[in-house]
């Protein structure tokens, strides 16, 4: 079995703030989906029991690392005695919003599943990953979704698959920093998924980071000369629609003429990391 696994990143196409809740945590809706544009885990089980990392990730110390958080989370949950050597090619940005850290978790839990032979359910596997962020469990599941809670209760949607145009402002956003802005938009009223579906929605988190991270707001003027743009999560990634890969691929290589970092993908509702579980 090949050790290689994807984890794709994905896109807010709207994020709104419905409020505070007693814990803390803010009440949202969303909508989530994929991209064809992942890092990938190298896997490769090992009988002594022990979990090591075989990369390192600048900036994140290995006990916050959410590869390993998540092997040790899923140890503990199930008693496995198995181990592993876990590594990550890293192409997804961190603090950009499209999900990375919360991906490697995901995709850690579904690999070392089948390759330890646990044979949890998502709804289990969703459950653990609940605990290493809010984003893991639509990872989990692997398909579009209607996000509400902090983002962990989802319905499956079927959107269509534009070709997406993604920039990559030179900022790392944290997004507890955003949450935490008292210039946030707290109560905004739930909307619906029709409503959605008819073009409404928007990131309340928007307005923040722009005033707060002024590159993301010259990377947002500079992709909107081409349609609508939008924040991605708390950023700091930017994003735009387009009908096929050769306008996205035009705009793309616009926009570098100007200095800026990004790429081209399509959107997806089935994660590519299901399609390599089912292929296998």
């Amino acid at each position: 079995m090949n050790d290689r696994w994807p984890a794709p990143a994905k896109l807010n196409l709207f994020l709104h703030v419905l409020g505070r809740r007693p814990d803390g945590f803010h009440r949202l809706q969303t909508v989530f989906q994929f991209l064809d544009y992942c890092d990938e885990l190298i896997i490769t089980p090992r009988g002594d029991g022990r979990l090591q990392l075989r990369s390192d990730i600048p900036g994140v110390a290995a006990e916050r690392n959410l590869l390993l958080r998540a092997a040790c989370a899923l140890q503990e949950a199930t008693g496995c005695r198995l181990g592993a050597d876990l590594a990550v090619d890293k192409r997804l940005p961190m603090g950009g919003g499209l999900g990375g850290g919360s991906s490697n978790a995901a995709t850690t839990l579904l690999a070392l599943n089948r390759l330890w032979g646990l044979d949890l359910d998502t709804d289990a596997l969703a459950a653990i990953g609940l605990q290493l962020g809010a984003d893991v469990p639509v990872f989990i599941h692997g398909t579009t979704a209607w996000a509400e809670g902090v983002g962990e209760s989802l319905t499956p949607l079927d959107l269509p698959r534009p070709w997406y145009l993604v920039l990559v402002p030179d900022c790392e956003i944290s997004t507890a920093r955003v949450f935490a802005d008292p210039e946030l938009t707290r109560d905004t009223p739930p909307t619906t998924i029709p409503a959605f579906s008819r073009g409404g929605g928007r990131n309340d988190c928007e307005a923040v980071v722009r005033a707060r991270y002024p590159v993301v707001d010259r990377a947002l003027r500079a992709l909107q000369r081409f349609g609508d743009a939008r924040l991605t999560g708390t950023g700091a990634c930017v994003f735009s629609a387009f009908p096929g890969p050769g306008p996205a691929a035009a705009a793309l290589a616009d926009c570098r003429r100007e200095g800026w970092q990004g790429f081209v993908a399509r959107g997806l509702n089935r994660s590519p990391l299901h399609e390599r579980l089912a292929a296998d």
